[in-house]
């Protein structure tokens, strides 16, 4: 695996996890029948945060990439 390889499963796995920790806030409120308490509710904030640094990660990936290489990032 690659320098880089790592960071796209992450992101996969902390996006599942993610979803489940929602599901679980709606599920306990559904249940509850008003507000939960605040770990529940703030639950998903790590997961999301993950998710955000592992998108840009991915996201500047080909423009490193491209700036190491030496190719212009537009093409005329």
């Amino acid at each position: 695996m690659s320098a880089g390889g790592w960071i796209r499963p992450c992101h996969r796995w902390t996006a599942i996890v993610f979803t489940l920790t929602v599901l679980a806030n709606f599920v306990a409120r559904a249940l509850q029948g008003g507000e939960p308490p605040a770990w529940i509710t703030y639950a998903p904030l790590p997961a999301l945060f993950l998710l955000l640094l592992t998108g840009l990660t991915m996201f500047v990936q080909p423009y490193i990439a491209r700036r190491r290489s030496g190719k212009p990032l537009l093409h005329a």
